[in-house]
């Protein structure tokens, strides 16, 4: 990965042309550029990254897009500010403490993915939406579908049902509402069923997906560096900036955006509807920027990283996500200090068909 900064043509996965912005100064000015959005004018004749939904090309309407995105973010904002997560950070802690009660009887090794990475996040976000946990299989199946980055087919009809399974949520809670995200925002005048059932689909998504790679990844770069696992657990107060560093120096994916209109760019004239990607993995590596970048340091006090994006469309669960993270790190490396990959590094087996990434298993000892 590099840091240096600049825009050049590259080519998708999919054949198409695009834009690729590197660099830590310049992808934070992109992500603050009005200019550049998640929409495009003609969708269908689109440059893409890949065939998955919410990575794979442009979303959303493009005469509406800023209208849109703000509704949007009014109403889902709200629901997971950092008040409301710190005040669910109790929970998240009695269940991650569960499920390494369950690990632990099951005894060593055991596949860390499996045993907390997956669940963890699984069950906050049914929680949080008023999701029944015992229908996970089934949705969980559809929303690997929608991040495929290869089978369109299956995308679209994991898209559809998944709606559909939303759709469905949306009727239950306007029969009978309870204390979670989708109930609220069936209280709020105005907000059509489809309209909650689309956020409930991407929450679903995003709330567990997500939180499940990071995970298994941070837990894999401790591990693959068993000097920060050490002092990570003769110093818990690291937890903190141990999360922000795992997060950094993980393998991002570039972030898609599209040219709303005729612009310059270091240089370069880019078109309208042209595919910027915003290289995030080369920003968060930038030698400008982070000492050493290559190199996982747990009590690294530098720039903040881009994984959560930056600016106006800054992931409204990036809390939720620091939560589960801190939680999860912190629990492992003070009940297990003795742990260690079960499996060479490399054996590690990584999910490419999912935009998303992360590892099929982490099998781990102690």
């Amino acid at each position: 990965m590099t840091g240096a900064s600049g825009i050049s043509r590259i080519t998708t996965p999919t054949g198409d042309s695009a834009w690729l912005a590197t660099g830590y100064t310049l992808v934070r000015e992109l992500f603050t550029d009005p200019r550049l959005g998640r929409s495009h004018p003609t969708p269908e004749t689109a440059a893409r990254m890949s065939e998955s939904a919410f990575n794979g090309g442009p979303i959303g309407d493009f005469d509406t897009e800023p209208v849109d995105h703000a509704r949007m973010r009014s109403l889902l904002q709200p629901h997971f500010s950092p008040k409301r997560m710190r005040e669910l950070r109790p929970r998240v802690e009695e269940i991650t403490s569960l499920l390494l009660d369950e690990m632990q009887a099951q005894g060593s090794p055991a596949d860390l993915q499996a045993a907390l990475s997956l669940p963890l996040p699984l069950l906050v976000i049914c929680e949080l939406l008023g999701v029944p946990y015992g229908e996970r299989a089934q949705f969980r199946e559809w929303t690997e579908a929608v991040g495929h980055v290869t089978d369109r087919a299956r995308v679209e009809q994991g898209m559809a049902d998944l709606f559909a399974y939303n759709q469905e949520l949306v009727r239950r809670k306007r029969r009978a509402p309870g204390d979670d995200v989708v109930s609220r925002l069936c209280a709020v005048d105005g907000v059509a069923d489809d309209e909650i059932a689309m956020h409930a689909l991407v929450l679903l998504f995003a709330g567990h997906e997500t939180s499940a790679v990071q995970i298994g990844t941070g837990v894999r770069m401790l591990l693959e560096n068993p000097a920060q696992w050490r002092k990570l657990g003769e110093d818990p107060d690291l937890v903190a900036s141990a999360t922000e560093e795992l997060l950094r120096a993980c393998d991002a994916s570039s972030m898609l955006r599209y040219a709303r209109t005729e612009l310059e760019i270091a240089g370069e004239k880019i078109s309208t509807g042209d595919l910027v990607l915003l290289g995030t993995a080369s920003a968060n590596h930038d030698p400008e920027v982070f000492t050493d970048p290559d190199r996982v340091d747990i009590a690294r006090q530098e720039a903040a990283h881009f994984l959560f994006g930056h600016g106006a469309r800054y992931c409204i669960g990036a809390p939720l996500a620091r939560i589960e993270l801190q939680v999860a790190f912190g629990q492992l490396v003070e009940r297990f200090p003795t742990m260690t990959l079960a499996v060479d590094s490399a054996d590690l087996i990584e999910r490419k068909e999912i935009f998303t990434g992360g590892l099929t298993a982490l099998p781990v000892r102690w």
